[in-house]
Order: C-alpha cells, then structure tokens, then sequence
C-alpha cells in the first residue's frame, strides 16, 4: 500500500439522548453533508462509500447517502459492534492507501434506545457466546447488573486485585471526562461532576457506578478520505494524514488458560492493534499527545492507557494521581470528552472520534485545543471482537 492516505473533510452532528434525535438517515445524511462541506468537494467525487451501524437494517447505508446523492457507487454496510465507525474508516483507508480509490466517504449512524444494551435476535444463539462462557468461567452472572457493565466491571475488578487501584481511581476519570467535554458543545453531558458524586451514583459492577458508563446515544459521524494527487488536483485542504493503522480480533489468549475478564474485554486486542501502529510509522506513544480512546466504562479507560503503553503496566493509578492524562500532563486523553461525555452511538464513534482528531490537528478545536500537537492516536474497541487503532499526524 503505497499511497498516503489524506483527511479532507469531517463531520459530525451533536449527540442526543434516544427519544431527542432525528431519525437515522436524517442525522446521516447531515453527517454526512457536513463532511463533504468541509472537504470542499460535492457528493459526486465520492467514488465509495463505507457506511457503519449497528441497530439498522439492511442496505441503510444505501438508503441514508441516498438523500444526499444517487450516483451508482459501492456503499459497503459495516457492523462491527461499538468498533464499527472504525471498520467503516479502515475499509475506506484501505482503499486510498491501496490505490483502488482517491475519494472515499467513510459514515457511521446510530439511533439506539434507552437502557443498558441487550439481545436483537432473541431466538437464536448470540454471537458472543464464547465470551459469555469465559466470563459465566471467571465470575458467573449477575442477573441484577447490566452485562456490559459486567464485562468492562468485572475487566475493572480484575485490575484492582491484581494491583490494589482504589474506586476512587477510577472515579477520577468521569471527573476527568466532564471537565474535557465542558468545552465540547456536541457533547451530551458537559456538567462538572466530583469524585464523591461518582462513587455515590448508582452501583453497577465492581469499581463501575452509573456515572462511570457511557450513555446510550443517538448521532453520526463521517470522514471524507483521499489520496495526495486527489488533494492537489482538486485543490483541497488536506493538511491530516493517516500515518498508520491496525486492526485486531481476538487471539487465544483471550480464551485459552485462566479466565481473565481483562482479555474478554480486549486487553490483548489493544496491545497487538498498537504494536503494529507504532512498529508502521516509526512513533511512539510518548510522541502522541493526544488521545481519543474508548472510554465505555472508566475501567476500560484505565485499562487502555497500559495497553497503549501510554504507561507502564501497573502504573494507570500513579498516571492517573499525576494527571498525566489531561491538559499539562504527557497526554491528553479524550479531549471531546470521550464516550463517557460525549456519547456513544456505536456506529458513529470511531468516525466521531476521527472528527475530534482532526480538529486537534488542524489547530481548530477551540478551548479543547492541544497545544503543540504533532501526533494523534485513536482507539476504537468492540467486543465480539474487533479494535481499530489509527494514528494521525500533519502531512
């Protein structure tokens, strides 16, 4: 793959609570639009499209870029659970980098309803059996708890065993996430909030309370990606590049030998996805100082940073005491305010993510603005399973 990959164009609407948003193709269709806006380019350049959900049907892709334009071109429909807005960009990265296209529209939607995740097709066995069997292995089931919230929860309690991090730990990360999301108008929840306020909200599992799991949300999200020649031939403005990009499903490990809820909910994933980031561009965590990583639940957050090697393994609660994670600090993650403030309407936050990145590097994201940026990473996880880590840089 020789061609450089370029970001031309972005765009996201701002995240809703289920019930407040528009329908599904109406918010795709602006994301959309918006991204294209900004490229500087019309629909008619786009020569594919990769288009990501995860509660739609069928052929939705086709018809929310219907709305925009009717041109006869490949749209792929992605599903690929919460890592789907960044399947939908590596595909779409694939195809520039590989010289198959010079100008591909990357989109991902979701419109989800309240509540704690659950089963669509309740009479067939689940996709994610092998993972439940795991966990039913490592700490049974709680009927009572949110199965997410076990998941990341249990990922959580795993980690304090092992190293002793206290609840308050992972607490500061919500209190961290507001304070980033208070300068993010697309962000849902932008209220401060304390640590006391998050160890007393509703109990989930583990270290994990209410105020420490994303919400439910409805949005989208899109990205405009061309190559080099593209750009100068149309005169675009394309200053953000993909230096380099992974993806990862689950190995073994997360399988094999002792139950470890940190592997069920993607440890390995994360690692392997950015070794080969870092091994393909030449750039290390310490050079990226800012981060956009899927923070669901804070216990995945804290996991992520050891992951990423943004610290030593072990060394998440003493990065997280130094606020080394924020403004001032080696890195800045989640700078939009992550899932957790934000919102995460699965088949848009990989791309929303994306949106966030590229503003930091343009120098345009406002009171959120990381100063000196020169390298940018993003981490994108779904369960199932499947991590997209993406590392952008100026061209």
């Amino acid at each position: 793959m020789a061609n450089e990959v370029r970001v031309a164009g972005v765009g996201m609407i701002p995240f809703t609570k289920p019930g407040a948003s528009e329908d599904w193709d109406v918010m795709a269709e602006k994301a959309a639009r918006m991204a294209l806006q900004d490229a500087g380019i019309d629909y008619g350049k786009i020569q594919q499209a990769y288009v990501g959900y995860v509660y739609g049907d069928s052929t939705a892709g086709q018809s929310a870029l219907y709305r925009v334009g009717i041109t006869g071109i490949p749209i792929v429909n992605v599903n690929n659970n919460c890592s789907t807005g960044s399947t939908a960009l590596y595909l779409a990265r694939q195809m520039v980098a590989s010289g198959a296209a010079d100008c591909v529209l990357a989109l991902g939607f979701e419109q989800m309803v309240p509540g704690a995740l659950g089963l669509v097709f309740k009479d067939r066995k689940p996709p994610m059996e092998q993972i439940m069997t795991k966990q039913f292995e490592a700490q049974g089931f709680d009927p009572a708890a949110p199965p997410a919230a076990q998941q990341f929860g249990g990922g959580g309690a795993e980690y304090q065993k092992r190293y002793g991090t206290a609840d308050e730990v992972f607490a500061m990360i919500s209190v961290k996430a507001r304070k980033h999301a208070a300068n993010n108008p697309l962000a849902i929840f932008r209220d401060p909030v304390t640590v006391e306020e998050v160890l007393e909200s509703k109990h989930l599992y583990g270290p994990i309370t209410r105020l420490q799991a994303c919400p439910p949300t409805c949005g989208a999200a899109a990205a405009v990606l061309v190559s080099p020649a593209f750009a100068a031939k149309h005169g675009l403005d394309a200053g953000v590049a993909i230096k380099a990009q992974a993806m990862t499903t689950d190995f073994a490990s997360t399988f094999e030998g002792e139950p470890s809820m940190m592997k069920l909910i993607g440890y390995d994933m994360a690692r392997e996805a950015a070794r080969q980031v870092y091994e393909q561009s030449g750039i290390g965590p310490e050079d990226c100082q800012a981060v956009e990583l899927h923070d669901c639940f804070t216990a995945n957050e804290l996991l992520t940073y050891e992951a990423l090697g943004l610290c030593p393994e072990g060394g998440a609660e003493q990065y997280i005491r130094d606020e080394q994670n924020t403004y001032g600090g080696k890195h800045v993650t989640n700078p939009s305010g992550g899932l957790l403030s934000k919102g995460h309407p699965l088949g848009a936050t990989g791309l929303a993510q994306c949106y966030e990145l590229t503003h930091q590097l343009r120098g345009t994201a406002d009171k959120r603005q990381v100063e000196g940026l020169e390298n940018a990473l993003q981490h994108n996880l779904g369960l199932g399973g499947a991590c997209v880590v993406t590392l952008y840089g100026r061209a």
